[in-house]
C-alpha cells in the first residue's frame, strides 16, 4: 500500500483519532481511506446520470472571510446556468453584523462572544449529474469553507410518491 502525507489542523487530526478509537478503527488511516472512498463514491449514482436534477447546497464560512466570500461569489457566477436561485446569511453569535445583533433579543444572546459568526450561502440548482458534482466539488475545495452539504433529487421523480 503506498503512503500519502497529508497536512491538517491539529484539531482534525484529534478528532480523527477519537473517531478511530470511538467506532474500533486500527488507526487514523483506516479512517481517511474510508472517507476518501466515501467521497469519491458519493457522485457515482447510476439512478442519477442522464437526469435532469435539482439540488439544494448550503455552504457554511466564517464571517468576514472576504476572499471566501468572493470565490463563491465567482463560483456563483461560473456555473450561472445551474444556479436556479441563492441567498446569503449569517449565523451565530459572533459575526457581528447589524441584521443579526439587532435581530436577537438581549435575553437570546449568549454571553460569550467568543463563539464565531459564519456566513452561509444556499444554492437551488438545476442540472445533470455532472455539472452539480463539479459545483459541490469546487466549493469544497476553496479553502477556508467550513462545511458543504448538499441534497439531490431528479426533477422526473418529484411528486411521485404522493398518495391520490
Amino acid at each position: 500500500m503506498s503512503i500519502v502525507s497529508v497536512s491538517m489542523p491539529a484539531d482534525l487530526i484529534d478528532r480523527l483519532d477519537a473517531h478511530a478509537t470511538d467506532h474500533d478503527y486500527t488507526g487514523r488511516s483506516e479512517v481517511v481511506r474510508e472517507s476518501a472512498r466515501t467521497l469519491l463514491g458519493e457522485f457515482e449514482d447510476d439512478r442519477l446520470e442522464g437526469r435532469l436534477l435539482a439540488g439544494v447546497v448550503s455552504v457554511f464560512y466564517e464571517f468576514g472571510s472576504q476572499r471566501v466570500e468572493r470565490r463563491v461569489t465567482e463560483l456563483r457566477h461560473k456555473y450561472d446556468d445551474v444556479v436556479a436561485s441563492n441567498d446569503h446569511g449569517h449565523v451565530g453569535a459572533g459575526c457581528g453584523c447589524p441584521s443579526c445583533d439587532t435581530s436577537r433579543d438581549s435575553e437570546s444572546k449568549p454571553e460569550s462572544r467568543s463563539e464565531p459568526g459564519y456566513c452561509v450561502d444556499l444554492f437551488v440548482l438545476e442540472g445533470d449529474l455532472e455539472t452539480l458534482s463539479a459545483f459541490v466539488g469546487t466549493l469544497r475545495a476553496i479553502e477556508a469553507v467550513d462545511r458543504v452539504d448538499y441534497s439531490l433529487a431528479p426533477l422526473n421523480s418529484i411528486g411521485q410518491l404522493r398518495g391520490g
